[in-house]
């Protein structure tokens, strides 16, 4: 019959004083019952509830053959008490033992787990500057082309290859980069052309300069009204 554990503790305490002081005090009684209080007022009756249980029940049963006279059974039961006890120890040892590892390798891979996004952050502000490097080169590449473009004298004349059109002569960057504007080239170069859709690889052609704004309107207006299919 199992007894109630807080009665079981009271009667721990309280059977000494049923049977008086005896002549002599069983082996492992005192042990046994130092471990049980010891085990308790530290809380590690409840790691291993059912081993402190079998303790305590072992002690009580001592108890109760000790004050009904059998004292040899009550010195046996308290030794086995006292040795279930040491055994207690021993796995309370090791339970801390393997929950404090477990929390030691918890704390460790959440470090390693810390480190690693930390790491990955670094990694990838890394990747970004570098690529903000890399976008910032390019532009600076860009306005440079530019710049040079802008300041690099413009071609007066300009020698037809095979296959070109006007208006493909017209859009070259050097030329006017505007393929409407052919007909600035053709009306400055009447004495080699005479119909804008032909023109022969070799010829070289003047590219007017200075051109004025009506000038570029009337050749755009012209260009519209033209075509080369």
């Amino acid at each position: 019959m199992l007894i109630p554990r807080g009665i079981a503790a009271l009667l721990i305490l309280l059977l000494p004083v049923f049977w008086g002081c005896a002549a002599r005090v069983p082996k492992g009684m005192t042990e046994s019952r130092a471990i049980l209080e010891q085990t308790r007022t530290k809380g590690d009756d409840k790691i291993l509830p059912a081993e402190y249980r079998s303790i305590e029940e072992t002690v009580i049963m001592a108890e109760v053959l000790l004050k009904d006279g059998d004292d040899d059974e009550a010195e046996r039961l308290f030794l086995l008490a006292w040795s279930k006890g040491m055994l207690l120890r021993k796995k309370l040892e090791e339970e801390k033992a393997r929950v404090h590892a477990e929390k030691l390798l918890r704390e460790e891979a959440e470090r390693l787990k810390a480190e690693q996004k930390r790491l990955a952050e670094i990694e990838e502000q890394k990747r970004l500057a570098e690529e903000k490097l890399r976008e910032e080169e390019k532009k600076r590449r860009e306005r440079e082309k530019e710049k040079t473009e802008r300041e690099r004298p413009l071609p007066p004349y300009y020698t037809v290859k095979r296959g070109e059109t006007l208006p493909q002569i017209a859009a070259r960057h050097e030329v006017y980069n505007d393929q409407t504007l052919w007909p600035l080239i053709y009306r400055a170069n009447r004495d080699q052309i005479r119909d804008p859709r032909f023109i022969s690889p070799g010829q070289v052609l003047r590219i007017p300069r200075n051109v004025s704004r009506e000038d570029i309107a009337e050749a755009r207006r012209f260009s519209a009204g033209k075509s080369f299919h």
